[in-house]
């Protein structure tokens, strides 16, 4: 099974919380971030101050932040497809830390 690989080029930040990435294949995706940001790692990224500190890693060419949160980059160019399950998930993330407390 092989796994598509795209590199990222550069992103805009739309609105909160709200990203355009541009695809090495000439192809770019607007993605909410708001519904995935739960848990551990994403959840810190909503604080917006943090959120905005998103870069390019120059090494593997995907999205990543001072926490060390990031997302592949075949995920992000097919995010529809992903967007559903990445929510559930942190939905289940979420749940995972009310329950802690």
């Amino acid at each position: 099974m092989s796994h598509p690989i795209y590199r990222i080029l550069s992103f805009e930040i739309l609105e909160p919380y709200t990203l355009k990435v541009d695809f090495d294949d000439g192809t770019s995706q607007c993605i909410d971030f708001r519904p995935v940001l739960e848990g551990e790692l994403f959840g810190p990224l909503s604080d917006e101050s943090l959120f905005n500190q998103v870069r390019i890693d120059l090494e593997v060419h995907t999205l990543v932040w001072p926490n060390g949160a990031d997302f592949d980059p075949a995920t992000l160019h097919d995010w529809p497809d992903h967007k559903i399950e990445f929510e559930l998930m942190a939905k289940r993330w979420s749940e995972k830390e009310s329950a802690a407390f």
